[in-house]
């Protein structure tokens, strides 16, 4: 590829920019001119594609990732080969990863994390219902898109139980301060392994420091540490965050996986509960006027982004869009305040056209 790739023709694509460069390749963005859209091109490097392993793992994570069809995983359209070159064709998300927008804001408000974690749990539903361990689950790997879209991406190393894995017994691939003790030991996972490393994202996105650092001051290993447990208790870091949430997160880092959520299922459950059962449509808006409020994206030239019409008060940087159920205007107001309780809940009102959540007694 040439210094400046743009213009350049790959089949039916047209890059207009290289994004990023890794291990294994190089990421352009690109217009498929036949459907008028973007799509992210990913390539592998000429000398792995000549490597027959690495060659079936690039193989492999589009085959994965095109089966599970999800608002909450990132779309592969094709993978083909231009010239003896390797190339897959996905979904462009016009926003940033999660650990971009971390490093920006340092780190992210309770509600939002709750939303982001939410999004993430229904996507790996779906790719654990199709018999796929994601594997390497981290901030970099979750994308947040400007208008509220939470989408997990990168199934490099996934593992599907359908097909041959190229990770042998003893063998770990991943991301060590991302994965769970029996991911790092080289041990069978399931998708209980996927639901550690989301505990970990969760709790580096709340306290804006991860659990397990690389090293201690004692000198023990990461992994004895994961096992034995030992990480700061999330609200000795992040004050802030209910404790419903913490709970969540710390379940989540549980170092045996039978005392972990028992499925993503049950975990996306266990969100819903404490979030108020948001929809998908709700998520996505309050993400993106979360994102709007925090000032992540830059606007884009010519876009005005109207507010959403709120009833009751700002508060807290968000602004809640009056519902028409009574109850779903009780539940975006008090979640305006940030109260998540531990108890048993009942909506009062407080004010004229302000609801907020209360504990029962």
């Amino acid at each position: 590829m040439p210094a400046d790739p743009a213009g350049r023709k790959l089949g039916s694509y047209e890059v207009e920019e290289e994004l990023a460069q890794g291990g294994m390749g190089v990421v352009y963005l690109a217009r498929q001119a036949s459907l008028d859209r973007r799509v992210v091109l990913k390539t592998l490097r000429r000398d792995l594609a000549e490597d027959p392993s690495s060659d079936e793992r690039f193989t492999r994570e589009a085959r994965a990732a095109a089966r599970v069809h999800h608002p909450n995983v990132v779309v592969v359209y094709d993978c083909f080969s231009f010239r003896s070159e390797r190339f897959i064709a996905q979904e462009h998300v016009d926003g940033k990863d999660a650990a971009s927008v971390l490093r920006q804001l340092g780190r992210f408000d309770a509600r939002a994390v709750g939303l982001v974690a939410l999004e993430v749990a229904r996507g790996l539903e779906e790719i654990h219902a199709h018999g796929i361990v994601h594997r390497d689950l981290k901030p970099a790997n979750i994308l947040l898109g400007r208008a509220g879209e939470t989408k997990i991406a990168d199934f490099g190393i996934a593992l599907d139980a359908r097909g041959a894995t190229l990770t042998q017994t003893g063998q770990a691939l991943g991301t060590p301060l991302y994965m769970s003790p029996e991911q790092l030991r080289g041990a069978r996972v399931d998708a209980r392994s996927d639901l550690f490393s989301l505990g970990v994202v969760l709790y580096e996105l709340l306290a804006g420091a991860r659990p397990f650092a690389e090293e201690s001051a004692e000198g023990e290993g990461l992994v004895e540490r994961i096992e034995a447990g030992r990480f700061a208790p999330l609200r000795s870091l992040a004050p802030k965050t209910p404790r419903a949430l913490a709970r969540v997160v710390e379940h989540c880092l549980r170092a045996k996986p039978k005392r972990r959520f028992a499925s993503s299922a049950e975990l996306r459950r266990a969100l819903e509960r404490q979030l108020g059962a948001p929809s998908p449509s709700d998520c996505r808006e309050e993400l993106a006027a979360w994102l709007a409020e925090k000032k992540v994206f830059e606007p884009v030239r010519g876009e005005t982004r109207r507010a959403p019409r709120a009833r009751g008060t700002r508060s807290g940087g968000w602004v809640r869009r009056a519902a028409v159920p009574v109850l779903a205007a009780g539940l975006a107001a008090g979640v305006a305040l940030g109260w998540w309780s531990d108890r048993g809940h009942a909506l009062r009102p407080l004010s004229e056209g302000v609801v907020a959540w209360r504990a029962t007694p």
